[in-house]
């Protein structure tokens, strides 16, 4: 397919370039200091990552350890409730920690050991990356660092006894908001002053070269496996594809099976309480081009062009920006970024809860809500879901704040 001047037959081949840029967006900009261990991790993913002996042992990793492949469910309750159109769901919550954040986690604590590193260190917000790291340091013997704002260790209590159960210490971060951008800050502080014996390991799509590709490289296992099930299944490929939308590591693995295919591809990013400037997280929507944690791509920005204050009920979507690959599939075309506020949200994670015997995460029901809102527009057809992720995290703070419905 070629689709404005971008070849997705050689899409992975060319995008991101070699200095880590997909069109204008992506590249490196980080301090002086940071350039070196950059290197080294790019240089090893290259290598080591690339090598028969770490592919093979991830892949036995994925299928004894992670319970891989997931499966796809036909959602025919909450479909037949729509209308004529069918909904499914790749079922990322059933991967092992109950969200797709293994799938790089594993990846990066691999490439640690074959590095010789003794630690990892992260942020999270939902606090789904802090588990799977802590998981995924606790099977291979590395000490673990979470980075956590205060507010989100909170919101996100049962997550943060996970990681503690699992030998991680959980750096509290109180700076600012006290949320997801603030932990990423404080993370990345920490590992400017201890990358000789340690590897930073992100929680997204998002950061400096090489993070975004390699982020996306170890999550096209969703995408692979979802057109592969999706077609076993049916027949032939979904109308469309959703996931919802954040940092955007769920996404760009789900997104990248079907880039080269006649699907439509649809991000979902939180509105929140409204389009108000610090009420919502839709940095693709509201944003414009900006810098910042090290990558160029399109984020809101606050009357002084620094990074503005976000908000969403998702933990793991109150970011101010978005990986560099989203911004560039927005600029060409290929994929389309939506919103969708709270309200829509919660009543989409009671729909599916209720009709399929699915609690989905808070930032999965972003993706579910905009589907369900498709379904009713459209007459025929049939739409895949990416359900990155189970809401056993969500529940004590959704029945505290919406109450049971």
């Amino acid at each position: 397919m070629i689709y404005k001047n971008v070849d997705f037959n050689n899409y992975f081949k060319n995008y991101p370039d070699e200095n880590g840029y997909f069109g204008k967006y992506g590249g490196a900009y980080i301090p002086e200091e940071l350039k070196a261990a950059m290197q080294e991790i790019t240089e090893a993913y290259y290598t080591i990552g690339q090598s028969r002996n770490f592919i093979a042992e991830l892949r036995r990793i994925r299928k004894e350890f992670q319970g891989r492949p997931t499966p796809v469910t036909h959602l025919a309750r909450l479909s037949k409730s729509l209308g004529n159109v069918q909904l499914y769901a790749k079922r990322e919550d059933l991967n092992h920690t109950g969200a797709h954040k293994l799938n790089h986690c594993m990846g990066e604590a691999l490439l640690a050991k074959y590095m010789g590193k003794k630690k990892v260190i992260a942020e999270t917000g939902a606090g789904q990356h802090g588990v799977a790291l802590a998981t995924a340091a606790a099977y291979f013997g590395l000490e673990c660092d979470i980075y956590m704002g205060s507010v989100d260790i909170k919101k996100q209590a049962p997550n943060v006894a996970r990681m503690k159960i699992l030998g991680a210490n959980v750096v509290e971060v109180t700076d600012g908001l006290a949320t997801l951008k603030e932990a990423v800050d404080a993370a990345f502080a920490a590992y400017s002053k201890e990358y000789k014996d340690c590897i930073y390991c992100i929680g997204s799509v998002v950061g400096p070269h090489p993070f975004p590709m390699m982020v996306r490289d170890f999550q096209s296992v969703v995408g692979i496996e979802a057109r592969e099930q999706f077609t076993e299944m049916t027949g032939h490929l979904p109308d469309a594809v959703v996931a919802c939308v954040g940092g955007g590591s769920n996404a760009a693995g789900f997104f990248s099976g079907f880039l080269n295919d006649p699907v439509d591809i649809i991000g979902v990013e939180p509105l929140g309480r409204g389009s108000k400037l610090g009420d919502h997280a839709a940095s693709l929507k509201y944003g414009t081009e900006g810098i910042m944690h090290g990558f160029n791509s399109i984020m809101l920005k606050d009357e002084n062009g620094d990074p503005a204050p976000v908000y969403s009920v998702a933990s793991g979507l109150d970011y101010p920006s978005s990986g560099p690959e989203h911004a560039f599939l927005q600029e060409i075309g290929r994929a389309k970024y939506d919103v969708v506020n709270d309200e829509e949200t919660i009543d989409a994670f009671y729909k599916l809860s209720r009709l399929e015997g699915i609690i989905p995460a808070i930032e999965s029901s972003h993706a579910v809500a905009h589907a369900i809102k498709m379904a009713k527009q459209m007459k025929h057809g049939s739409i895949l879901i990416n359900l990155s992720g189970r809401g056993d995290k969500d529940m004590d703070y959704i029945i505290e704040k919406y109450g049971i419905r």
